[in-house]
């Protein structure tokens, strides 16, 4: 198929097999630098004064960082990116990502059970927002499902919960389906969040 030709493609554009980075700009280099590679356990695949390429996995580059002068602090009241979200396997691993981070400093600033994720937020050193979490639901389908039903159409936030509740509950063997279910509170709407 000649590829000058996009009536032969059909309706939809071919989506992309994975997404790869995100590049932040700053004028904060050495502390955005610092913070994500003690946020992510990530290393520099390469840096220099004014660039750097970090990965945590077998990717080359998950995250880069380059200083731009003349770049302002961010403006929380402006169009752009919301937030940056890694995924963890278990809501442990999730908790345990808690802990180590509030050992060196860093803690959260909104934790919340959406349904079909258990989400922490956090903010770097420029404000902007990265969300980690972990799966509620055993498969896509179910997420989906849920998301569709009444539940999340009456709050597509969440139930916002104490993480140390959270690992204190993991701690005493609480079963997972338990901790998982997201508490339900009735409608909550934009207003409610409690880092806007």
């Amino acid at each position: 198929m000649a590829i000058n030709d996009s009536t032969k493609f059909g309706p939809k554009v071919k989506s992309p097999s994975a997404l790869t980075h995100v590049v932040l700009r700053t004028s904060n280099f050495a502390p955005m630098v610092q913070f994500y590679k003690d946020f992510l356990g990530a290393h520099t695949s390469y840096e220099i004064d004014t660039l750097s390429f970090l990965t945590y996995d077998d990717e080359h580059h998950r995250l880069a960082i380059g200083y731009i002068p003349g770049t302002t602090p961010k403006n929380h009241a402006s169009c752009g990116l919301e937030h940056l979200a890694f995924s963890f396997d278990t809501i442990h691993d999730l908790a345990l990502t808690y802990r180590q981070r509030k050992d060196i400093g860093i803690l959260p600033v909104w934790s919340v059970n959406h349904g079909p994720t258990t989400s922490i937020y956090y903010r770097d050193p420029d404000g902007n927002m990265i969300e980690t979490q972990s799966d509620n639901f055993n498969t896509v389908e179910e997420a989906n499902e849920f998301m569709a039903g009444p539940l999340f159409g009456g709050n597509p936030f969440g139930t916002d919960f104490d993480p140390e509740e959270l690992c204190g509950s993991l701690d005493s063997g609480e079963g997972h389906e338990s901790i998982m279910k997201r508490v339900e509170i009735g409608p909550r709407g934009i207003e409610t969040l409690p880092f806007l």
